[in-house]
């Protein structure tokens, strides 16, 4: 089952229906996040969708939506400002509050950035938050329409000219961006900062990055981003900045998300120890010798997630791969050219009566059915043979046999 997005709204700081898209991974979510967009962005910038996908693959649910007056949203985009930002951001944490669950992550990108650096403090669930190009102070945004200045001071407002788009912006903007003091905020954060920035970054320079940095308390992480450019048009870029995310935040949230955490499992040398991991019905870990960590899970259609093959798909896999493994001995033993050897499997329960070969005559009887492919220069009659030999593997003569199997609870 793979990662789904959908459509939500939901109402901003100033009542207006906001656009949103909610990415959720394909079982229950370890954590959830909030996206802020970059200035006169939208919530469908490659760097958000992107860092959205990647994050569902790590089993975190991304909500990023459209600032007012942006995107999809409702609201004039002359009438909003930094402050209406940071109020939008506080609004969708309310949101997600309510009808999902509280952001434990909160991720800006740019002056996205500034505003979730603005609004985290109001976000009491929140436990890490991550700053991608952002500026270190609202109003280096400014620069963007420094030739309209004289312009909006004497008239109130001007029509400037921001990637390669028309935008109101009117004085309140300027003097909203003038006022805010984004180092107490970062200072009075108290929650896990990490920064991200380029420092070959063209719109937003590498300094501010430093400012931030400096201005936080510890627990604080820094992350160059090489040769990435301001949007992270690349998407390797976009791609790495959610790979460390993901591993940077899972030690401040995993405990928070609503999800039973269980003790790490480390199965002692030739035991396999298998633990429910608390992620809907089924979903359980299986460590093999404290080497080999697998995971199994039942279909979505019997309650489960699908997070992982079924116990009967492991019982498959165990008896094919110990087949093709004695063909493969086999065959070198006695110099046969084995090219490859496949083994395909599937399991079913079949009446009893209907089983020619079977000692039960009534209830059902497990069935498992089995096809091997054996490439190779032979004649057919070493073909034969060698998949005559797979009938003897180890396994094989395991299900075949009368088993032993003692059940104790431990004390």
């Amino acid at each position: 089952m793979s990662a789904q997005s959908e459509k939500i709204t939901f109402p901003g700081a100033t009542g207006e229906n906001l656009a949103a898209r909610l990415d959720t991974p394909s079982g229950p979510p370890r954590a959830y996040a909030l996206f802020a967009h970059c200035f006169t962005c939208t919530k469908d910038i490659f760097a958000a969708s992107r860092i959205a996908a990647g994050l569902t693959e790590h089993g975190i649910a991304v909500l990023r939506f459209d600032f007012t007056g942006l995107g999809a949203s409702e609201g004039e985009f002359a009438n909003t400002n930094f402050s209406s930002n940071v109020g939008d951001l506080v609004a969708a944490a309310d949101y997600m509050r309510d009808n999902l669950e509280a952001p434990a992550i909160v991720i800006g990108h740019s002056l996205g950035g500034a505003a979730v650096l603005a609004a985290a403090g109001r976000m009491p669930e929140a436990k890490a938050v991550c700053t991608v190009g952002a500026p270190a102070d609202p109003a280096h945004v400014a620069h963007h329409f420094q030739d309209s200045r004289e312009e909006i001071e004497a008239k109130g407002e001007a029509e400037v000219l921001l990637v390669g788009r028309p935008f109101r912006i009117q004085k309140q903007f300027l003097e909203d961006i003038a006022a805010q003091k984004l180092e107490s905020n970062i200072a009075e954060l108290k929650k896990a900062l990490l920064v991200f920035h380029s420092p070959v970054d063209q719109t937003v320079g590498i300094e501010n990055a430093a400012a931030i940095y400096q201005a936080a308390k510890h627990p604080k992480s820094f992350v160059s981003l090489d040769d990435a450019d301001h949007l992270l048009s690349k998407r390797a870029d976009a791609a790495y900045v959610a790979d460390v995310i993901a591993a940077w935040a899972a030690r401040y949230v995993e405990a928070g998300t609503g999800v039973a955490e269980a003790p790490a499992l480390s199965a002692p040398q030739g035991t396999v120890v298998v633990q429910e991991t608390g992620e809907g019905k089924f979903a359980n870990a299986i460590s093999v010798s404290g080497v080999h960590a697998l995971r199994a899970d039942e279909p979505v259609t019997y309650g489960g997630n699908d997070s992982g093959p079924t116990p009967y798909d492991y019982l498959l896999a165990a008896l094919g791969s110990c087949k093709a493994m004695t063909m493969r001995m086999y065959s070198e033993r006695k110099g046969i050219p084995l090219e490859r050897a496949t083994v395909s499997l599937s399991h079913s329960k079949i009446h009893a009566e209907d089983c020619a070969e079977c000692e039960t005559e009534k209830g059902k009887v497990d069935d498992i059915q089995i096809e091997i492919d054996i490439a190779g220069d032979m004649d057919e009659a070493t073909r034969r043979r060698i998949a005559e030999i797979a009938d003897m593997c180890p396994v094989h003569k395991t299900l075949h046999s009368e088993v032993h199997i003692e059940s104790r609870l431990k004390a």
